[in-house]
């Protein structure tokens, strides 16, 4: 036997061993083997939450001072009608304030009406009339609300009819102006600060959503 053969030989004989020696310490994998993942730690569900009835209602809390009177009455309002939410009551008066203002400074009662006490509506008109048998006219712009807040709350039992003053500070252009034409008070350029305390009343739990303006004050 040749040289080269023979030297091929011992190489594959080396090789064979080295691949059986490979074989005993590292294993041997069949097939497809998906790699192993690290272990999760396993969670402990923790103590479920529970919502406490009676607890604080953010809803009131965030206008009214706890434990205070109106506090009470707004809590008593909500249990005579559930669906009754504070902050949305004041989104509605924030645009009932600049319609009802409004239609007040332009003596446009008619679409307002719905709104009003009728003992507001009187006053209201008394006013709009007196302009009007004196030749005066009203023009304004509601330019913006710069202040509203809760003022006051109550809740009545027997008649379940629930009354909220919101005190508000409105900014708005105001001109008074005589048959010729002339302004004879305010200023076109000039922006006047309106203050408010107007109260809103209506039976809770009742059909009809509206609420109507019963009193004004500064």
């Amino acid at each position: 036997m040749n040289s080269p053969i023979l030297q091929l030989l011992v190489l594959a004989g080396i090789a064979l061993f080295l691949i059986i020696r490979l074989r005993n310490v590292l294993g041997t994998r069949d097939g497809y083997e998906a790699p192993r993942q690290a272990q999760q730690p396993t969670e402990r569900p923790g103590p479920a939450l529970e919502v406490i009835e009676g607890g604080p209602d953010s809803d009131i809390l965030d206008h009214a001072e706890e434990g205070s009177e109106p506090a009470k009455a707004l809590m008593d309002m909500k249990k005579a009608e559930p669906s009754f939410g504070v902050s949305d009551f004041l989104q509605g008066a924030r645009g009932a304030y600049e319609m009802i203002l409004m239609g007040f400074e332009r003596g446009e009662l008619a679409e307002i009406k719905p709104f009003l006490s009728d003992d507001v509506y009187e006053a209201f008109a008394g006013v709009v009339n007196a302009r009007e048998e004196q030749g005066l006219t009203v023009e304004g712009d509601f330019v913006g609300l710069r202040e509203m807040s809760l003022h006051d709350a109550t809740f009545d039992h027997d008649t379940r009819i629930g009354e909220i003053s919101v005190r508000f500070v409105g900014e708005l252009t105001h001109v008074v102006r005589d048959r010729a034409g002339e302004i004879i008070e305010g200023d076109e350029r000039q922006v006047k600060r309106q203050k408010d305390v107007w109260t809103f009343a209506r039976a809770m739990g009742s059909n009809d959503p509206n609420w109507q303006l019963v009193a004004t004050s500064e």
